[in-house]
């Protein structure tokens, strides 16, 4: 009989780490805590168990220990991710629920890992988190933008005795601006204030389309198929790449649905039998299908004839948008998996910031 491989449990924190190895009996049998640093990974692997076989738990791999996570990897270590909750549910069937330390909680994780062998293993950093941190860096600068803008019409909305049109443009703030005549210091402050929400504005114009010509050229570099389905540009096949990672982690196209928040929701009533839109899932994902889905509605695509067959047979039209958008999730997933299988299944896994 092989001897079991060790698991090393880890509970990362932001400035420490705390590890432990467990026996057979799930006790302690070694503990280390360091200081998050530099040389955190080296420490680690002097202290670990000289195993080739063995497996490091970290609780949150995605999260607080990200980086750990990429360092051990990079040195040729296993590394697996433990979800906090299951670590919490392991440390409280484990009796330790009471006495909350940093040990027990790596214990917790070690547990966990040993009785879950279908945990997600991490794999190193590729084109798919570079992908991520575009995207993440696009909506930044959109979404500072967009308040800017908001910031800039409260301004001008003071400032003007008609107040700002709804739609403005850096040209029309321009000339508002030099129509106005400031008489009191109020006024001339509010002017200077909006002068310079402008000037973010500008700045913010010049900044976001190099922003999103790099994550283009990575959407075009990771050669995704997504962006073939009617509906789904650049930014939404960035979206499904950067938060799904590695597809293959859902079983079939109906947990990949519940993920994206298109499965059904019973909603009968009597004789009555029907569907609802799901509010689960990742939103940022079902915003994506949603889109595509309005698309193809609207402008005759493949989707529009399926949704028109959905009407004649008696369903609302949200209802048959929402099989619609069923069907747009089980095609992404599809094309996910034969996308990965292109690249031989080597994919990344999302920055923390996700």
């Amino acid at each position: 009989m092989a001897p079991p491989v060790p698991i090393i449990g880890i509970d990362p924190h932001k400035r420490s780490h705390t590890a432990v190895v467990l026996d057979d009996c799930e006790e302690v049998i070694a503990h280390l805590r360091i200081d998050a640093g530099h040389c955190q990974a080296d420490q680690l692997l002097a202290w670990a168990p000289p195993d080739p076989a063995r497996v490091w738990a970290i609780e949150n791999a995605n999260g607080l220990g990200y980086l750990l996570a990429q360092q051990l990897i990079a040195r040729g270590e296993t590394v697996v991710d433990v979800p906090a909750t299951m670590a919490a549910r392991a440390r409280k069937l484990s009796g330790k629920s009471g006495t909350k330390t940093d040990a027990h909680d790596a214990r917790s994780v070690a547990i966990a890992a040993a009785h879950h062998r279908s945990l997600r293993q991490i794999i190193p950093e590729d084109l798919t988190t570079v992908i991520g941190l575009l995207l993440d860096r696009r909506w930044q600068l959109v979404s500072q933008r967009q308040r800017t803008i908001c910031q800039l019409h409260a301004t001008l909305t003071d400032l003007t005795p008609a107040g700002a049109k709804t739609h403005l443009t850096c040209d029309k703030t321009v000339a508002l601006l030099r129509r106005t005549r400031p008489v009191t210091a109020v006024e001339a402050s509010r002017k200077q204030v909006a002068q310079e929400l402008l000037e973010d504005w500008r700045w913010l114009n010049r900044r976001i389309p190099p922003a999103e010509d790099r994550l283009f050229r990575a959407v075009a570099a990771h050669g995704t198929t997504l962006t073939s389905i009617y509906g789904v540009g650049d930014v939404g096949a960035a979206t499904i790449i950067s938060i799904v990672g590695d597809v293959t982690r859902y079983p079939t196209a109906g947990h990949f649905a519940a993920f994206c928040g298109t499965a059904p929701l019973q909603a009968s009533s009597g004789d009555v039998i029907r569907h609802r839109l799901s509010r689960r899932g990742n939103r940022q994902l079902n915003k994506v299908l949603h889109v595509a889905a309005r698309c193809q509605v609207r402008n005759g695509a493949p989707g529009r004839a399926y949704f028109l067959r959905k009407i004649e047979e008696g369903n609302g039209h949200l209802e048959a948008l929402r099989k619609l958008k069923r069907q747009l999730a089980t095609v992404v997933y599809r094309r996910l998996l034969a996308d990965q299988a292109v690249r031989g299944g080597q994919v990344g896994t999302r920055p923390k910031s996700a």
